[in-house]
């Protein structure tokens, strides 16, 4: 794209902040405290297989959501004494299990985590120029909409990136390739943070892809 590396500089630097990858410090629990149970563990019957490497990325979605609900319905205080499971963790804890599981982001990022890499430090250092670049020219095709019918071409491209980089991302997991999931992860933020401009978006507004 022609001048794009020109304009690095008068870009917002909300446009140019990536996550980094930083190793998390090892979690330490007291010989008297019991370490919360890993997400996966708590949904058995919908994810048979574990977390990846073990089992596959990809998870059954009603069938998380129909354990999710079991398990809600265990753990919550409003429920009968006698029905309910006292091994089972808080009930907040349980919803957000759930929440981080059903999204592939999310799951991503929770399985990065237990490997010790974050993703969620964020710098303006940006490494990947091909992103770079995509963001930028993303940022000028939407300026250069008026109406909403204009957006479906844009919202389709960006649709088939996050879905080739989902299906990367598991394959990498998969493999448990943590460093090549590293990567697909921040990618697919980055995609996921066009989805949602693309879905606010105004006619006359800031286009503004947030992180």
């Amino acid at each position: 794209m022609k001048g794009a590396q020109l304009r690095l500089t008068a870009l917002r630097p909300s446009l140019l902040t990536t996550p980094t990858c930083r190793l998390l410090p090892a979690v330490r629990h007291s010989s008297t405290t019991k370490p919360p149970p890993n997400f996966y563990t708590l949904f058995p019957t919908a994810i048979p297989q574990g977390a990846p490497p073990a089992g596959p990325f990809n998870v059954d979605l009603r069938a998380l959501q129909r354990e999710f609900f079991s398990l809600q319905q265990q753990s919550h205080p409003d429920t009968p004494a006698h029905l309910r499971t006292s091994s089972l963790p808080s009930s907040a804890y349980i919803n957000k299990a759930y929440t981080t599981l059903k999204d592939p982001l999310s799951r991503a990022q929770y399985l990065l985590s237990t490997q010790g890499i974050d993703i969620e430090d964020e710098s303006l250092k940006m490494d990947d120029q091909e992103i770079l670049m995509e963001v930028i020219e993303t940022q000028e095709e939407i300026e250069e909409v008026s109406t909403e019918e204009e957006l479906e071409p844009i919202k389709a491209k960006n649709q088939e990136r996050v879905v080739e980089t989902v299906k990367n991302l598991a394959e990498a997991l998969e493999a448990a390739d943590w460093e090549k999931a590293k990567g697909l992860a921040v990618r697919l933020r980055y995609w996921r943070n066009v989805e949602e401009t693309l879905k606010h978006w105004e006619k006359g507004g800031e286009v503004r892809l947030i992180h």
